[in-house]
């Protein structure tokens, strides 16, 4: 079974393209910045902390991640990993890893994504 979901915020704007042919579809192309499971190191040594995937939303998902997905979006993505290789201009051979997109939807709130430090929490009164 091929499946992953990722919970991440986007690295920039998707890139949309449109195929061509009788039917134009829309193919998003966006990164997700992921962080990493686990301890944090309290120094800072360079370590990385995320790893950057990329995501490919076909046909009305391209269209919705075009619409509303922006830089900074924190989204949940359900897909399946794609890996392919080309060579490229140099002669050399690429390996590519990539999501193809299979649900995707928001992971906060938008009053959470417009810079609301505390995450949409409010405390009971007491």
């Amino acid at each position: 079974m091929n499946k992953v979901i990722l919970m991440g915020r986007l690295t920039r704007d998707p890139e949309v393209r449109y195929s061509q042919g009788e039917r134009a579809m829309a193919i998003a192309r966006y990164t997700l910045a992921v962080d990493r499971r686990g301890r944090r190191s309290g120094g800072d040594d360079g370590a990385q902390t995320a790893d950057f995937i990329t995501c490919v939303a076909f046909d009305r998902a391209g269209e919705f991640a075009e619409k509303y997905f922006h830089q900074g979006t924190k989204v949940v993505v359900t897909g399946r990993i794609q890996t392919g290789s080309y060579t490229n201009r140099d002669g050399q051979k690429v390996y590519t890893t990539e999501v193809i997109v299979e649900d995707q939807e928001f992971a906060e709130s938008k009053n959470a994504a417009s810079g609301n430090s505390d995450g949409g929490y409010r405390p009971a009164e007491q």
